[in-house]
């Protein structure tokens, strides 16, 4: 760690790297989310070679961001290091403390209400500040996460599809009527109710989309080589024609 401040120092400092230099906080924002996802894609991976590789990017953004603020004089690594500590210690009166946090449940409501309280928030609404910045799939499952947390939630999944299908008639019937606004106010009725059906049976909704689309990008390379091997292009092949392929590609992952 030592070392590796050092170089994220030398390469900020007079003389090192104009990239690095050029940084601020605003514009590593899209870098910090790209390597956090490229740490889930290595964690799906099971390759533990690619999980220390991409957490190791992961950290070099945090070392980043620490060197920034050291420079502007506004904190540093040891302080994001020892803030850090000492949250843990509070929020893990269980371990650290007299409390007692038998299980998981009782842990997170635990940390809910020592969060809370250090942030003044106990008068506003439950679900205040929960997500924020989040993509909407990742928000929404924690919303909802949340809300069960004080028993606001269904017993199980059985209600959950007769609300999909709810939802989706009522945007059949927005869809039909021509409605603009009611369309996509309804299509996020149902998305959401889509994300409530994945945590009531144990799946991150955002994980099992990221699953969907790298499925999709398989057989869609594989309707591309079929149509190829029959010397079409795509597009010059026919609906009918890139459905077949389709099907081809479907059974080819089953045998």
């Amino acid at each position: 760690m030592t070392r590796l401040r050092y170089v994220v120092h030398r390469l900020r400092a007079p003389g090192g790297c104009p990239w690095d230099i050029e940084q601020t906080h605003e514009t590593l924002i899209p870098h910090v989310l790209e390597e956090a996802y490229e740490v889930v894609d290595a964690i799906r991976s099971g390759d533990p070679v690619l999980m220390c590789e991409e957490l190791g990017d992961l950290l070099l953004q945090s070392v980043l961001h620490a060197e920034i603020a050291a420079g502007a004089g506004t904190f540093d690594l040891d302080a994001m290091a020892h803030g850090l500590t000492e949250k843990l210690i509070r929020r893990h009166p269980h371990v650290f403390g007299e409390s007692s946090a038998e299980t998981s449940a009782a842990v997170l409501n635990q940390w809910d209400a020592i969060k809370r309280q250090e942030k003044g928030t106990q008068k506003e609404g439950h679900l205040h500040g929960v997500g924020n910045g989040l993509p909407a799939l990742m928000r929404a499952q924690k919303l909802q996460k949340k809300a069960a947390r004080v028993g606001f939630d269904w017993p199980d999944a059985a209600p959950v599809y007769a609300k999909i299908r709810e939802e989706a008639a009522e945007l059949e019937q927005a869809v039909a009527a021509g409605e603009t606004v009611a369309i996509e106010e309804e299509l996020g009725d149902l998305l959401f109710s889509v994300v409530n059906l994945a945590r009531k049976l144990g799946v991150e909704s955002e994980a099992a989309l990221a699953s969907a689309n790298e499925k999709f990008v398989k057989r869609f390379h594989q309707v591309e080589a079929e149509l190829v091997a029959q010397g079409k292009k795509l597009g010059e092949a026919t609906l009918q024609e890139m459905d077949a392929a389709w099907d081809a590609a479907k059974v080819k992952e089953t045998r």
